[in-house]
């Protein structure tokens, strides 16, 4: 392989995954620093990467065999982020000499270079997880993993311009789309809100998917109608814009969540029915609230008796928690 080998990365689908993916996307690169770095992705994450710099172009992906007739003859080598038989299949059957990944979901024989997921990765970020499938490779992994993202300033506009005053401003995000397992209660949301912004005298900003926005607008309803409801109103470049403007986020683990750690926004994370060992945000400005129960972490969509590791969870220890962090 020459040194201006043309790469193409395939992304996770998701976009808590790409930003734990960065820093081995980032290792990459140092690894490879004259060729040209580009990534197949779903178009609801494709956009994500006009933030990375380290990325020279974006193929939207549109399913297998139209994937693996866009990229063929384009690339020498494939780097492999899902775990999935079907994206290996896509870069086999585009003809990509070769092809590297994680030898898993029985994909092995499609692989030109692989590596076994490590038992010792249990209960470390999926940081370590991608990072590990480089090491595994023969790649250098090195320095401390930087998962940050640049938002561009015409995005950090919109953001301003969609919030519609100078602030300051706290965010809530009180969606999640794995389920509402993973959702701390609506009205606790607000009420940790109401005290956080009370004290500090920011305004409320409610973040989310457009299927989030009823419950956005009964968690502005509970804060007396002052919140601004931006659920279904932003594309995810405008997101990122609005995390950039915020002076603190509150929310479930998610989507969002990750951005807002990439970008350096402050953060309180309410976890339960995930793993906070493994997704929780990369960063010094985010703090995890969570409490012990024998059933956590499950995984699971919906819980199947009480929610107790989200209500067991105190409005005023998210607040405090959320009190500390803008004071420092």
């Amino acid at each position: 392989m020459t040194a201006s080998a043309l790469l193409l990365v395939r992304a996770p689908n998701w976009v808590g995954d790409v930003v734990l993916s960065l820093p081995a996307l980032r290792d990459l690169r140092r690894a490879f620093p004259a060729s040209r770095l580009e990534v197949l992705a779903r178009p609801w994450v494709a956009g994500l990467y006009a933030a990375v710099p380290e990325i020279d172009g974006v193929v939207e992906s549109r399913g297998t065999l139209a994937d693996a007739a866009a990229i063929r003859g384009r690339y020498d080598v494939g780097l492999l982020l899902p775990n999935s038989f079907a994206s290996a299949f896509t870069l086999w059957r585009a003809g990509i000499p070769e092809r590297w990944g994680y030898a898993t979901d029985a994909r092995g024989a499609l692989l030109t270079r692989s590596c076994r997921v490590s038992a010792s990765l249990g209960g470390r970020s999926q940081v370590y997880y991608y990072r590990a499938m480089l090491e595994g490779l023969g790649l250098a992994v090195s320095g401390p993993p930087d998962a940050s993202l640049a938002c561009p300033e015409a995005w950090a506009e919109r953001g301003r311009a969609l919030l519609g005053s100078p602030g300051p401003w706290i965010g809530i995000n009180p969606g999640a789309a794995y389920g509402t397992a993973k959702r701390w209660p609506p009205e606790r949301f607000a009420a940790a809100a109401a005290l956080v912004a009370r004290r500090s005298g920011a305004q409320v900003a409610i973040v989310g998917s457009a299927a989030e926005r009823p419950l956005a607008e009964a968690i502005a309803a509970q804060l007396g109608g002052a919140a601004r409801v931006l659920c279904g109103e932003t594309t995810l470049a405008d997101l990122v814009g609005v995390l950039r403007e915020l002076r603190l986020l509150l929310t479930n683990d998610s989507g969002p969540m990750h951005l807002a750690a990439a970008l350096g926004t402050p953060l309180v994370a309410v976890f339960g029915s995930t793993d906070w060992t493994e997704t929780a945000p990369v960063s010094e400005r985010a703090r995890v609230v969570r409490e012990e129960t024998e059933c956590a972490p499950c995984k699971l969509r919906e819980c199947p008796i009480d929610h107790r590791c989200m209500a067991r969870v105190a409005v005023d220890r998210v607040a405090a928690t959320a009190l500390e962090l803008l004071a420092a």
